[in-house]
């Protein structure tokens, strides 16, 4: 959420600043109704002077023995109108916390401007496509050939966009998660966190989830909670209504999930294999830092996935998304994307966000930098390192042999027992 007095004495700029991200906001109700409460406010200030001046006339007047009670009657009349306008804020600030809730994050300056995808900023590579000798297969054919991939049997069991992943494919997932979060906590000091994997509505609503996109999310019918769409979730909530002790920060966390997707708008893409699932694993990064130092965090989140792809040997890039293609809370987005050989291009495999305060206001977190301190908020970071199954789908893809068989990276051996090709038993 923006801060209602900015948005409040630079609303042509907000309006300007969602443009360049393609929404239209019309602030003119904001602002009529940011204007009613100033004056409500003033009036309800000006009646308790009004009231307490008359309080001590009141008592004045009964110390020397007079009738005060046309006083007190007018006294209790000021008491109701106060009570009346009081009652009448609360609708009235609720509408102003539905507008600031529904306005996305500004991005920062130096986003690239850009309508779509089409106007990302590729930012560096590292490695080149490996070059086939013969056709290479999608992953979802060399996963079902050999076995461990059965996207027939996931639809008899959920619907389409699930699936079962068997024997080396079910061991590669499980192996990739515990190799990704050893990289970032026994190498990049990141604390390990398992959360809940529900989350109530005060929880989405911190993290930008809620109420604009309720139809991306899966609800729990009879219940007021929702399977978590990404661990972002739980991580921001877990210092939600607290202040934080500055000299603390950054505090860095790392938690892996499932995460849950309705996937709403997205019909008609990537529907087949693991790239666009309703139910995916995915190690997350988390970071709450000062102000001040929070893009120098988002570069070392954004380094810490990069290193993931590293050791395993896949070709990636790194994109800075433009205003058009950032997501709703992010005031700045690095998108890692992985050479996948069935698209002959690349698909993404992470993305590193700085929210800067802007999650933190909706969550009401924030610290001091001493204990006389006036409280701040903090800024909050998020990354994907990385999303499980895609990187499984990508592995598959580039290291798969004539024949139909996968070689096993060798940075993920060890966790595999040793195992070292997956081929069709």
């Amino acid at each position: 959420m923006l801060d209602p007095k900015f948005v409040l004495e630079n609303a042509g700029l907000v309006m300007d600043k969602c443009a360049q991200r393609g929404v239209r906001i019309d602030l003119s109700e904001f602002l009529r109704l940011s204007e009613a409460r100033k004056e409500t406010l003033r009036e309800v200030e000006d009646l308790r002077s009004r009231r307490n001046k008359a309080s001590e006339e009141v008592a004045g007047l009964k110390r020397s023995g007079r009738d005060a009670a046309a006083l007190i009657a007018e006294t209790k009349l000021v008491g109701e109108r106060i009570k009346t306008l009081e009652d009448g804020l609360k609708p009235l600030e609720e509408r102003i916390r539905t507008t600031l809730l529904n306005i996305p994050n500004l991005p920062d300056e130096s986003v690239p401007v850009g309508a779509d995808a089409s106007g990302n900023v590729e930012v560096r590579r590292a490695g080149e496509p490996r070059e086939f000798d013969f056709e290479p297969l999608a992953h979802w054919d060399l996963g079902t050939g050999l076995g461990i991939l059965d996207f027939d049997r996931a639809a008899k069991i959920a619907g389409s966009r699930f699936t079962v992943s068997l024997a080396a494919a079910a061991r590669m997932e499980r192996a990739l998660i515990n190799f990704m979060l050893d990289i970032h906590t026994r190498e990049r000091g990141f604390t390990e966190i398992l959360p809940p994997f529900i989350a109530n509505e005060a929880s989405l609503t911190g993290t930008g989830n809620l109420p604009k996109f309720a139809a991306d999310l899966f609800k729990l019918e009879d219940y007021p909670w929702y399977l978590v769409p990404t661990a972002e979730v739980p991580l921001t909530n877990l210092h939600r209504d607290e202040i934080l002790d500055g000299a603390a920060l950054p505090e860095r966390l790392a938690a892996y999930t499932p995460c849950f997707r309705s996937e709403a708008g997205s019909y008609g893409k990537d529907i087949r294999g693991l790239v666009r699932q309703h139910q995916f694993n995915k190690v997350e990064m988390m970071v709450f830092s000062l102000p001040e130092n929070s893009m120098d965090e988002l570069e070392s989140m954004t380094a810490g996935a990069e290193e993931v792809l590293k050791r395993l040997g896949l070709t990636y890039r790194v994109v800075a998304l433009c205003t058009g293609d950032m997501g709703f809370a992010s005031r700045k987005t690095y998108d890692l994307e992985v050479w996948m050989p069935s698209r002959r291009g690349f698909m993404e495999i992470s993305s590193c966000s700085n929210c800067g305060d802007f999650q933190a206001r909706r969550s009401n977190i924030r610290f001091r930098r001493d204990p006389k301190a006036k409280p701040e908020f903090v800024h909050t970071l998020n990354g994907s390192g990385l999303a499980v199954g895609r990187t499984v789908a990508a592995i598959l893809e580039n290291f798969q042999l004539d024949g139909g068989s996968i070689d096993v990276p060798q940075a993920l051996r060890p966790y595999m027992g040793g195992l070292t090709r997956i081929a069709r038993s």
